[in-house]
């Protein structure tokens, strides 16, 4: 597992007040991929929440210094301000189930002292194939490609 090495200080600090005030929350998307492993390249951490009226949201927000902007108009909910501005909203997961029926499909990761909650790569490439997006297509292969390796892993893991 890559152990946080994608997250600075300032994101493992959100995602530690996230913890800290409860918030049901869970990291989907390539970010959630490269925490499994995969060898991907991702511009932000999309964050899904079990229930984005959540005040703890706000408290977790204000311990870091950042903000929620509601959604207006075409433009989806989001957070504001320094140490947030790499994290992304995810209203669903296509193709897949809602939240509480996916975060049982998650895995723990810890990122030094906080453990948060990453969607199963399995989930993350069925969600990417149901959208057909050109640019998911591109990394599905390098995706399928680290689960076989990880099944693998696992497997012989059960053997011992």
């Amino acid at each position: 597992m890559a152990e946080g090495a994608i997250f600075t200080s300032k994101e493992i600090a959100f995602l530690h007040e996230l913890d800290k005030q409860g918030v049901e929350f869970m990291i989907v998307g390539l970010a959630a991929a490269a925490l499994q492993g995969a060898p991907v390249v991702t511009q932000d951490i999309d964050l899904w929440f079990r229930d984005l009226s959540d005040a703890r949201i706000g408290k977790a927000l204000k311990k870091v210094g950042g903000v929620f902007v509601a959604p207006i108009g075409d433009n989806p909910p989001m957070f504001a301000g320094k140490s947030v501005e790499l994290f992304d909203i995810v209203l669903t997961m296509h193709g897949l189930g809602g939240f509480v029926d996916e975060i049982k499909n998650t895995v723990i990761i810890s990122l030094g002292k906080v453990k948060i909650k990453a969607l199963k790569l399995e989930r993350i490439i069925k969600s990417k194939e149901y959208l057909h997006r050109k640019k998911d297509e591109l990394v599905l292969p390098v995706l399928k490609d680290v689960l076989k390796t990880l099944d693998a892993v696992e497997a012989r893991k059960r053997k011992r």
